[in-house]
């Protein structure tokens, strides 16, 4: 068995498309995702009627179903109802309707972490219940957030390979259709792994430096 470079090499322009292609998924997903958890807690915060017990039904269904099945549903079963969605449309969906719960749950603790006395001062100044959200609660959950937020923007970048299950020709798309053609397995694998590393481990290292900066207050919080 032979180690093929010069093929290794002739694909990586088909994994720079890949690359970008899960960088477009994945930060479409993770700013969809970071508003619906911004509205779900803005419910919460603001006592909507009936918001506590849609919010907790959301979490749970999403959190306890796998991702690869709620993709199928929105891409195969939803057709069947006369909706039509593309793949690349249910990947952005599926992966937002995951993601949406978890940093929901991220918020809400950030939420709940922001000291009491801060709100009674906010209401003693006079503040509404919008303004004590918008400039009290909201930037203080957002500090205490930070890790987790983090941690899952990671998360969701990674479950983009997931999507290759609906032919979005992401990073894992690329490499299996790769295989399925050449049987260059292990040039492919290779390839794969190293791309991931040089994506996801910056990032990584990026995010983490960009929270301990944020928690010292050096950009004026």
């Amino acid at each position: 068995m032979t180690f093929d470079v010069a093929f290794l090499l002739s694909t990586l322009p088909s994994f720079a498309a890949a690359t970008l292609m899960t960088l477009k998924v994945g930060c479409l997903a993770i700013i969809a995702s970071l508003a619906v958890s911004l509205l779900t807690n803005a419910a919460l915060v603001l006592g909507v009627p009936g918001a506590a017990v849609t919010v907790r039904v959301y979490v749970e269904l999403a959190r306890n179903t796998p991702l690869l099945i709620q993709l199928f549903f929105i891409y195969f079963a939803l057709p069947s109802l006369g909706v039509q969605v593309s793949g690349f449309a249910s990947a952005i969906i599926a992966m937002t309707f995951l993601g949406g719960a978890y940093l929901t749950e991220v918020v809400r603790a950030g939420v709940e972490a922001v000291p009491k006395a801060q709100l009674e001062s906010g209401q003693a100044i006079g503040l509404g219940r919008l303004q004590l959200l918008r400039y009290v609660v909201l930037p203080q959950a957002g500090i205490f957030s930070l890790p987790a937020l983090f941690a899952n923007v990671i998360f969701l970048l990674k479950e983009t390979t997931v999507v290759s299950a609906v032919a979005v020709p992401e990073l894992l798309y690329t490499t299996k259709s790769y295989i399925a053609l050449y049987y260059k397995t292990y040039e492919m694998l290779a390839v794969l792994t190293g791309v991931c590393l040089l994506l996801f481990l910056p990032l990584s290292l990026l995010l983490g430096h960009l929270e301990r900066r944020l928690q010292r207050g050096h950009y004026g919080f």
